[in-house]
């Protein structure tokens, strides 16, 4: 397995969508849509998950080299719809393919369908769930749009300004209203996603804060194994707010959360916090860090005054 890992990781991008194809050709199809765009249908049962990921993600959040879906949720069937780099799926080659989908009442043959990607294929998981009415909706960090009129307050990906938003499949919070319910994730610590979450507010979607995962939350949820029952509470409808609470209670065991915690309260300047970070996680982890800041703030402080008086 493990040379067989090695080939998938020193492929090109044209050998490892080739590999792509094969899988394709096993279990449903392989398609390229234009030259920017490609399709993988893996058909296992009447639950669909329809992945939307950049090459390099796919490429790099997985173990053996394939789409982490494929083994995360081994279970489901896949329509995974890759982008060979930030594309926003703005193509028409994309618009054409969903709706022959739609033509073909081929998403109505699912019992359960979820759309999932983080940010800009957090937008198009949003955006082409418009697809699939009553469908449920996964969207990490997504922007709203990049239309100039309505996002100018957002600073980054300027270079992307200029793809055309405002024709088919685009205001992504609008394409989201004939879902059966969506789940948007983001970190309200980072401005510009917590304002493109809020254009998402509606009734029938849950803006969920996940604090201090720096634009990682994608990666996050799946090194802490949370993304795949996510998924499979929001597919069958039991994902309430009870049944989230209780699944995100992993971060108190998760590494790369503690050190931005502990970090953010050393900012705020908020010492009592940092200690019981500090003494949470020495308890449970070997945790050098953490011990040499929970000694440094163990330390008596020497008043400069009385010192200089000395």
């Amino acid at each position: 397995m493990a040379d067989a890992e090695n080939d998938l990781v020193d492929l090109s991008d044209k050998e490892w969508l080739a590999e792509l194809s094969l899988i394709g050709e096993d279990k449903g199809y392989f398609e390229n849509l234009g030259p920017d765009h490609s399709v993988l249908f893996a058909e296992e049962s009447p639950r669909l998950l329809v992945s939307f990921m950049t090459m390099k993600s796919a490429r790099t959040l997985s173990d053996d080299g394939l789409p982490y879906v494929l083994s995360m949720l081994p279970g489901w069937s896949h329509l995974i719809v890759l982008c060979d780099h930030e594309t926003w799926y703005r193509d028409p080659c994309v618009y054409g393919y969903f709706d022959r989908l739609v033509d073909d009442g081929f998403l109505e043959d699912f019992d359960q369908v979820v759309f999932m990607g983080a940010g800009s294929c957090g937008y198009a998981a949003a955006a082409y769930s418009v697809a699939a009415p009553g469908a449920r909706v996964l969207a990490m960090e997504p922007q709203a749009t990049l239309e100039p009129l309505l996002t100018g307050w957002d600073p980054r990906f300027r270079k992307y300004r200029r793809l055309p938003f405002g024709d088919r499949y685009a205001f992504a919070p609008d394409m989201i209203e004939a879902a059966d319910g969506a789940l948007v994730l983001f970190d309200p610590t980072n401005d510009p996603d917590a304002m493109h979450a809020a254009l998402f507010h509606r009734a029938h979607v849950r803006l969920k804060q996940m604090r201090l995962f720096g634009g990682r939350i994608e990666a996050g949820l799946l090194e802490m194994g949370l993304l795949a029952p996510i998924i499979e509470h929001l597919g069958d409808g039991s994902l309430d707010d009870r049944t989230f609470a209780g699944l995100l209670r992993a971060r108190r065991g998760y590494m790369p959360y503690l050190r931005a915690l502990l970090s953010y309260r050393d900012i705020e300047g908020r010492e009592k916090a940092a200690m019981a970070i500090c003494r949470h996680t020495t308890e449970r982890y070997k945790a050098p860090r953490f011990r040499r800041r929970l000694a440094a703030l163990e330390a008596p402080q020497v008043d400069p005054e009385a010192a200089e008086a000395e």
